[in-house]
């Protein structure tokens, strides 16, 4: 048992986790989807933690999603034993790693958005002891992968029914946020063509954290996966998916320099806060200085502007942001610290960390 450290001893930058509000944010929405009538899948990619994983379990989530095999298998060799990989898997190595991964966990599945995808998974597990579960991926408007029309998707879903070593799931999407009535219409045509075909759609798996709270009442979605609803971020409380108080990720940093008047500096930079903006006019907020900008970010080094006849910080002054995006900031750092509501931290590895692969 790591022992726990008082937050004014801890040393920065170190990323902060609020456990009650982590708690509480898993506990909101798992109720959410269990009134809704929804499973719960939720991408670990946003904390990839062991623990709060193992919370999301417990409060009634139905397994984990993943995007790359790396993240998959640590968590696996962690004795989570349904995992979702919502990425094209291709190249002999990568499905050499699929079918020992698959081996390991009770139920996998993955996606495929081409006959390339798909013959690739059947060399790799036509000789499996079991089919490989496969979901028909889906391009609903955020042009990322996926097929473009549910006619394709209800070909590929008849080439993977038919094709050895795969059996076909069902249909996923990665939406784009505020396109719910565009994605219903997409996954409702897509499946019921697949339908038409003989094929059952076991799962329709869709949803973001910024449309989290309108998944209730889709007609063809069965199953949502968020990821960032878990910790929030300044770019949900932007998208009004949630206020501040709900905000459970911070990067604790010391004021390192004040060079000049209405200017400062901290010791976070981009190799910590990211360089992502998602529409936000700066690099992050300061929890209790909204008047201060985080304006530049350069590696070691995050720049804050304020009104240059205010002096807020002094040299050695402790300053926590709430990042733009927590998802990214969860892979900058080996650790981070669990805070409990007496201000003591706990150290915990991110275990999938660097795991892009």
């Amino acid at each position: 048992m790591v022992a726990k450290v008082a937050v004014e001893k801890l040393d920065t930058p170190c990323v902060l986790i609020d456990v009650a509000i982590v708690r509480r944010n898993i506990d909101r929405y798992q109720s959410y989807c269990t009134k809704a009538g929804l499973s719960l899948r939720p991408h670990i990619k946003t904390h990839k933690l062991e623990q709060i994983a193992r919370w999301q379990q417990e409060a009634g989530a139905v397994g984990i999603t993943c995007q790359k095999i790396g993240e998959a298998e640590v968590f696996a060799a962690a004795g989570f034993a349904d995992i979702l990989v919502t990425y094209n898997i291709v190249g002999p190595a990568k499905l050499a790693r699929l079918v020992k991964l698959a081996g390991q966990v009770d139920n996998l599945a993955v996606v495929a958005d081409s006959e390339t995808v798909i013959a690739g998974l059947s060399a790799a597990f036509a000789d499996a002891p079991k089919p490989l579960e496969v979901l028909v991926e889906c391009d609903t408007g955020l042009e990322r992968c996926g097929v473009q029309t549910p006619a394709e998707a209800a070909r590929l879903a008849k080439l993977i029914a038919a094709t050895d070593g795969l059996d076909f799931g069902g249909l996923m999407t990665y939406p784009p946020p505020g396109a719910i009535a565009e994605v219903e219409e997409f996954l409702v045509a897509a499946k019921a063509q697949c339908e038409q075909l003989g094929l059952s759609c076991r799962r329709v798996s869709s949803g973001n954290s910024p449309d989290m709270w309108n998944m209730a009442g889709q007609k063809a979605v069965t199953e949502v996966r968020p990821g960032t609803y878990v910790y929030n971020d300044r770019s949900m409380v932007a998208f009004g998916v949630c206020g501040r108080t709900d905000c459970a990720i911070s990067v604790l940093a010391t004021v390192v320099s004040t060079p000049a008047p209405g200017r400062a500096v901290i010791d976070a930079g981009s190799k910590v806060l990211t360089t992502d903006l998602l529409n936000q006019a700066d690099y992050g907020g300061l929890f209790d200085y909204p008047q201060v900008r985080v304006a530049a970010l350069s590696e070691e080094h995050g720049h804050l502007l304020f009104a240059s006849n205010t002096a807020p910080f002094k040299v050695g002054a402790r300053v926590r942001v709430l990042p733009n995006h927590a998802c990214v900031v969860s892979n900058m750092l080996d650790s981070v610290y669990l805070l409990d509501r007496d201000g003591y931290a706990q150290q915990a590895p991110v275990i999938a960390r660097g795991k892009v692969a």
